[in-house]
């Protein structure tokens, strides 16, 4: 052990002049009223940072100093220890070498939690400090995404902390129930466990006697494990004071955001409540922001539509328009476009709401209305940044559309996204919010039109197994409608034709329905065909 073990932390700060005398005479009599150590007493009391606090005994003493929010930890050594163990010294087990193992903790100089370490490891303890902070982060990081759901349910039925329905709580006890143990717990095996399924979104719905969690994977919500209905309370806190939010504010709309790592790929989360009869429901939107897929391939463009679709990125300038439902793959589209054309002789400038995937090389802005930043200022910005080709997550009204096409009509190449059911709804919906169709006719040079449809399990080929979790399915992939303009196609927008004659005349000229294409994967073996009808009902 070093030589300063037989020190306090105080006689230590003390004797190199970084508290007085007083200070540590305070902090001694706060250390035997709490039980706690002078490690999280001094900081606590504000006579030293647990920055400070951490530095300099690491330098005074030799002990080394980590910083954990770097680290990242093979499982197999968080194993070495048990959380119990693990929380009960605020330790958290770093790297084994051999028989010698590192471990981070608050309090280097507590020889008994030394011992008891040695005793249940049979290794040689290496002890390294970090803060206090540090620790019980990685504790929640770490530990509390191991173990069993239903074990977590049963830790959180016998934690004590449900509350009655109709029962009026002090925020300072929605802070506290927020932040025990068993419910951070099992707040963040939920969300790891959505990552693991490949989830897309989180649902947490109060009903009247139940509380219903449900993952959306493939586009389709599957149910979870339920918790007890008198957690609701605690659940919720927990999630809004990772999101940043008002623990106690429960009758208006509120949306927050969530940067996590789960099995060390980073998981950006962005949450929305909103107040309902039973309570607050939870949606929380899952990106992982590593795993991004940018071939065009990958997404499901081959053969036909994706030679057009090149070609249209190819063009120097005018609107390619993505149309589709929410979740239908929109924003996956426009990322693997940018991505496929991106290239040092090409300024490529975004603006979306919100930036989803960070992409290398590619200026990315992001909508902020409480700064007056729209879509339509934002893009009006974008072009006096001398940009060859502009992404805009979406186009929402008559301004943003306008903007759009004075930018294609000087020399942009723009590629922006619509919610309409095909492509041929994309030129209707434009002509609706007061676009001249002279303009649209000149500036759209194709629009696509998309669904996801779910594969096969490549494991069962469909049966259904573990992996899919019985399904049948899993991963999606697209199915395009391409709509390429050309004379007839202009003809027809001039004299504001119905989407059902552009249609028609699309296809005319070779255009596959989307149903069609959907067909295709069919015919491949990736899809059934009930799946296909489902995505595509309204054709």
């Amino acid at each position: 052990m070093n030589k300063y073990a037989k020190k306090t932390v105080g006689e230590l700060l003390f004797e190199k002049g970084t508290i007085t005398r007083e200070q540590l005479e305070q902090a001694r009599s706060e250390e035997k009223k709490t039980g706690d150590s002078l490690f999280k007493v001094l900081p606590r009391l504000g006579f030293i940072s647990q920055e400070q606090l951490a530095d300099t005994v690491s330098e005074q003493a030799s002990i080394p100093r980590i910083e954990l929010g770097n680290q990242k930890i093979d499982p197999q050594v968080l194993d070495l220890i048990p959380e119990d163990l693990a929380r009960k010294y605020s330790v958290v087990p770093v790297m084994r070498i051999a028989n010698n193992l590192t471990c981070a903790m608050v309090d280097v100089f507590n020889v008994h939690a030394v011992d008891e370490l040695v005793l249940k490891t049979g290794l040689v303890i290496e002890p390294a400090i970090s803060t206090e902070d540090e620790i019980k982060k990685a504790l929640d990081d770490h530990y509390m995404v191991r173990g069993n759901m239903q074990d977590v349910i049963k830790s959180l039925d016998d934690s004590k902390l449900g509350v009655n329905e109709g029962e009026e709580i002090a925020i300072h006890r929605l802070q506290d129930i927020g932040e025990e143990p068993p419910v951070v717990k099992f707040v963040n095996m939920m969300i790891s466990n959505a990552v693991n399924d490949g989830a897309s979104d989180i649902h947490i719905e109060p009903e009247e006697r139940t509380l219903s969690i449900r993952f959306r994977v493939d586009g389709v919500l599957h149910q979870q494990a339920q918790p007890p209905k008198q957690f609701r309370a605690a659940i919720i806190s927990r999630i809004k004071i990772m999101s940043s939010l008002d623990i106690a504010e429960h009758r208006k709309p509120q949306d927050g955001r969530i940067r996590m790592e789960i099995a060390n790929r980073p998981i950006d989360i962005r949450v929305s409540f909103l107040p309902t009869v039973y309570g607050e429901n939870v949606v929380m939107r899952l990106l992982d922001t590593g795993s991004i897929n940018l071939g065009l391939e990958q997404i499901g463009l081959l053969n036909e539509n994706l030679t057009k679709f090149r070609a249209l990125l190819d063009r120097p300038n005018g609107i390619i328009l993505v149309t589709g439902p929410t979740g239908s793959g929109k924003t996956t589209t426009l990322y693997s476009s940018v991505s496929t054309i991106n290239s040092p002789e090409l300024s490529i400038v975004t603006i979306e709401d919100p930036v989803e995937y960070r992409l290398p090389g590619i200026r990315q802005t992001q909508v902020d209305l409480k700064v007056d930043l729209t879509f339509a200022r934002g893009l009006r910005a974008i072009l006096r940044q001398d940009p060859d080709v502009i992404m805009v997550g979406e186009i929402r009204d008559a301004e943003t559309a306008q903007i759009a096409i004075q930018a294609a009509l000087t020399g942009h190449l723009v590629l922006a996204t619509l919610h309409t059911n095909n492509a041929a709804g994309a030129i209707t919906r434009l002509l609706d919010i007061g676009v001249e169709p002279f303009l649209l006719s000149s500036s759209i040079i194709g629009v696509v039109a998309q669904r996801l449809v779910r594969l096969f399990c490549k494991a069962c080929d469909g049966r259904g197994c573990k992996s899919c979790s019985a399904t049948g399915y899993k991963g999606r992939t697209g199915i395009y409608e391409m709509l390429v303009f050309n004379e007839q196609i202009r003809s027809l927008i001039l004299r504001k034709a119905s989407s059902d004659e552009i249609h028609r005349a699309a296809v005319s000229h070779g255009m596959k329905s989307l149903r069609d294409c959907g067909m295709e994967k069919v015919a491949e073996g990736l899809t059934g065909k009930e799946e296909v009808f489902r995505v595509t009902q309204e054709e």
